[in-house]
């Protein structure tokens, strides 16, 4: 069981982390642990929000909340878990409490860090100043030297002209907002960006060239250097899958029937990337969680992976969010600066933050909704420590996760016409694919069924259950009317072989 008294809140990283002892018995689920989380927190709106770990080969996974938490860890205890945002809020604007908002800005300020929100620089500067605001309030003149920015670490590369863009918008635009407005301005802005609400998986596509895939309560995303290259609507996913390595998406894109393939590191790799696929899919298509159905990741003839979405699904969220009318919580803020200046003697830490009005902000340019779109002046790389399947980013970064990388398509050239052709067209590999196990599964149940009615018809072994078989009134009939005019016909036909060979 979980001692509440164990539980520590920290800060760290910009997030809020969950320190405590916790022994689960065999059968405690998942679900049990994110109750108790969130029943910490004074949390109602937590269908946002999920608990993520790692398993002994760095791969991240979400807890199942209807499986046994002890038959999802691989590893050995103590279990290593993180509190996060699973699926962002499409408008966080409809989010009904301040603390729900409170933890998706520490989320979102964590994946500006770590570079999994990727955006122009003006986009970035306004995001930073929001932060800054967040944590120091009003600018002082007396308080903040010229370079106070730089005890931030806002971004992965911070420039010199980003600080200052950072410092004036600061300065001149943000003055009098408390933190709940600044965070409030700063999900406003975000939630419109192409990369908000991306968990990017790293893979290779066709053509052996990076790409990073993610899913939003828009839809299916690629990104690939600074573009957006890819947006598939929810509306028109019909199919994710996998195979091994080998991930698939099955949609239609201008009336026409589009197969996307990308190749993962490892298979448990492209497993959690279907498996996230179809959960942010449930999430923000369905419109009730009744209907959402469990997904195969196979076809029909062959067994695969299982796996249903068990939660509600955004518009319920919503609704249900509506619907709370207890007196918020309080919100305890701790400013990391401040944490830091304090333990080196030179501020004291703010017991609590006020609410002042809300000022109206500008409306966001309408973005392009398909097509190629560039998201941002710099090249979308988050911190592979923070990938959904991590490496070092100083050994080789993203592209150590593949050890045999996929060929090139001059490679390839070198295979025939043939294959090349089979290379290209996604839907006719599918096909084939298709085709070669249907044989199959043919070929195995002749071998097991031609045996089995040869010995019927040919032994003279006497057992039960055959003599019953044999005795039946369908068999005599097939034996006499079809059996034995097929094995005279055979018969002759052998024998007249034989005799051509031997006048031969």
């Amino acid at each position: 069981m979980v001692s509440n008294a164990l539980y520590i809140p920290n800060i760290e990283c910009a997030v809020i982390t969950v320190c405590c002892v916790f022994s689960p018995q065999r059968e405690t689920k998942g679900q049990f642990l994110v109750d108790h989380v969130c029943n910490h927190y004074s949390l109602l709106e937590k269908d946002y929000f999920g608990i993520r770990y790692v398993d002994p080969e760095k791969q991240r996974h979400w807890l199942e909340p209807n499986k046994p938490i002890v038959k999802q860890m691989k590893s050995q205890q103590p279990y290593t878990m993180c509190f996060r945002v699973k699926f962002y809020p499409h408008e966080p604007m409809k989010i009904k409490e301040e603390l729900t908002r409170y933890l998706l800005y520490l989320q979102l300020k964590r994946d500006v860090y770590h570079g999994r929100l990727l955006c122009p620089f003006a986009d970035a500067a306004y995001l930073g100043a929001c932060i800054v605001q967040a944590e120091l309030g009003d600018y002082d003149q007396d308080e903040h030297p010229p370079d106070y920015i730089q005890d931030f670490k806002l971004f992965p590369k911070q420039s010199l002209k980003l600080e200052r863009k950072i410092i004036d918008i600061h300065k001149n635009e943000l003055r009098g907002q408390c933190s709940a407005v600044a965070e409030l301005h700063l999900l406003q802005r975000a939630h419109n960006l192409e990369t908000y609400g991306v968990d990017p998986h790293p893979c290779k596509d066709f053509t052996g060239s990076t790409a990073f895939l993610g899913f939003t309560a828009t839809g299916f995303v690629v990104f690939q250097g600074n573009k957006r290259i890819h947006l598939l609507k929810w509306a028109d996913v019909n199919k994710l899958k996998f195979e091994g390595k080998t991930f698939y998406v099955i949609g239609i894109q201008k009336e026409k029937k589009l197969v996307l393939t990308f190749h993962t590191s490892t298979p448990a790799a492209c497993k959690h990337l279907w498996k996230c696929g179809v959960e942010n899919q449930a999430f923000y298509k369905c419109a009730k969680s009744s209907q959402i159905k469990t997904v195969s990741s196979s076809n029909i003839f062959f067994k695969g992976s299982r796996f249903r979405y068990s939660g509600r699904v955004a518009k319920e969220v919503i609704e249900a969010s509506s619907k709370i009318q207890r007196e918020p919580p309080e919100v305890h803020r701790i400013s990391e600066y401040q944490l830091f200046l304090f333990f080196t003697g030179l501020l004291a830490l703010k017991d609590s933050v006020h609410l002042s009005p809300l000022k109206p902000s500008t409306t966001p340019t309408e973005r392009e909704l398909d097509g190629v779109l560039t998201i941002s002046e710099l090249v979308y790389n988050p911190c592979a420590s923070m990938l959904p399947t991590p490496v070092d980013d100083g050994q080789g970064g993203v592209d150590l996760l593949f050890q045999s990388p996929i060929q090139s398509p001059a490679r390839l050239s070198m295979l025939g016409s043939g294959l090349r052709l089979l290379t290209k067209n996604e839907r006719v590999n599918t096909c084939v694919l298709s085709a070669v196990r249907l044989i199959a599964m043919v070929i195995g149940v002749l071998l097991v069924a031609v045996p089995m009615l040869l010995l019927l018809l040919e032994s003279d072994i006497d057992v039960s259950f055959l003599h019953e078989i044999r005795q039946t009134p369908e068999f005599e009939q097939f034996h006499y009317e079809y059996y034995c005019p097929l094995r005279r016909w055979i018969l002759c036909k052998i024998s007249m072989v034989m005799e051509r060979l031997g006048w031969d």
